[in-house]
């Protein structure tokens, strides 16, 4: 039975280029980047010059990129270390955020005391900017936290008029960039974040590493004490394999972005035309989304739905009902939760997300399979 992966936004194959390039530095490489012999200058080197290439490729100083182990991670330290150091008294944020943001600014407000304000979504999915201003009129220092591209229903954020609206006010911007790095052009110039963060593992890279963007002189502190690796603010022996692939990976992402994107696109377009034959009453969730990403509810009877992902595994198709991160819930998916009525939300569920190792040929499987469940 050929298997068939369509759950691109949860993770992505490694690219063979990324293994060949890992793979020499695990066997040749092992030195420490911290000692001073040749063994660590040589890691050392590795590990500056994928700096050098992740920054490149969106337009940062090579100082402003701190290694991290994930996203999560990432997330984690910029929200709390702006809490803790930098006395931010609010955070605001959504309620679509990913958990790594959602449940950091809960334990901020147990922790901090801080004050954690919600922006009004809309039933399509997109930020209310009219609500973004109204909270941050209301003088606080504030850092806004909002991702760039949702993983669960793939609505996109105008982010550069996010960050010139909370710039006009005076307040910090942290973006979640991990569903979006390496499948569109980010250029942290001419949209001047102040925090970004990014996971290889979704755009082709290894899992168990990533990276922020932290622009310079932020102020931000470290949250794991040891060493002085990255610049003191993230102390650890760097991984010095996954951070060269890391770079490999997105240098391949932006080298194919535009023929990747094209694919891609007309595969997303394929599968609504499959779906407007099939199943035409079927609901894509969010509007204008991104371009991998398709969430949709299935005209399919409420009793079906804790068996969908099931069926279709049986099958050889993976895909998934929201956030991996979520997976071992039977709760409904607070993304959904927050854009739908009950009814809907009870509803067969699907993200389906590509990317360029996908055919239309997998399309038709899919189909084919939904068809005789």
């Amino acid at each position: 039975m050929k298997k068939i992966y369509l759950d691109n936004a949860s993770t992505t194959s490694i690219r063979p280029e990324v293994v060949q390039e890992m793979t020499k530095v695990l066997l040749e490489d092992f030195g420490n980047p911290s000692s001073t012999h040749s063994f660590g200058r040589g890691a050392k080197v590795l590990v500056e010059s994928a700096r050098k290439s992740i920054a490149k490729q969106i337009n940062a100083a090579a100082s402003e990129i701190i290694f991290t182990s994930c996203g999560t991670e990432a997330n984690n330290w910029i929200l709390r270390s702006c809490v803790r150091d930098l006395k931010i008294e609010r955070i605001i944020t959504s309620k679509i955020e990913h958990h790594a943001v959602l449940h950091t600014a809960e334990m901020l407000i147990k922790e901090y005391n801080i004050q954690v304000d919600y922006v009004n979504v809309k039933p399509n999915g997109e930020i209310d900017f009219t609500d973004l201003v109204e909270l941050l009129s209301q003088n606080k220092k504030t850092l806004v936290s909002l991702m760039h591209v949702n993983n669960e229903i793939g609505t996109v954020l105008n982010l550069e008029k996010a960050v010139r609206i909370t710039h006009d006010y005076n307040a910090l911007f942290h973006t979640d960039t991990v569903q979006s790095i390496g499948k569109t052009e980010i250029d942290v110039q001419k949209i001047p974040v102040d925090f970004l963060v990014a996971s290889a593992h979704k755009f082709h890279g290894p899992k168990g590493v990533g990276f922020a963007y932290v622009k310079k002189n932020s102020g931000l502190q470290s949250m794991i004490y040891g060493g002085e690796q990255e610049k003191g603010l993230r102390a650890g022996t760097e991984a010095v394999h996954q951070i060269v692939g890391m770079a490999k990976a997105l240098e391949l992402s932006y080298e194919n972005l535009t023929t990747e994107r094209i694919h891609i696109s007309e595969l997303k377009k394929y599968i609504i035309g499959r779906l407007e034959i099939d199943f035409p009453d079927f609901k894509i969730n969010g509007e204008e989304t991104f371009y991998n990403i398709l969430n949709v509810n299935l005209p399919l009877s409420e009793e079906k739905t804790s068996m969908l992902l099931f069926h279709l595994d049986m099958k050889g198709i993976a895909v998934s009902r929201g956030s991996a991160c979520q997976s071992g819930s039977i709760k409904p998916s607070h993304v959904l939760a927050e854009i739908l009525d009950n009814e809907e939300v009870k509803k067969p569920n699907l993200r389906i997300s590509f990317s360029h190792y996908n055919t239309k040929e997998d399309v038709d499987a899919l189909m084919e399979a939904l068809k005789s469940i």
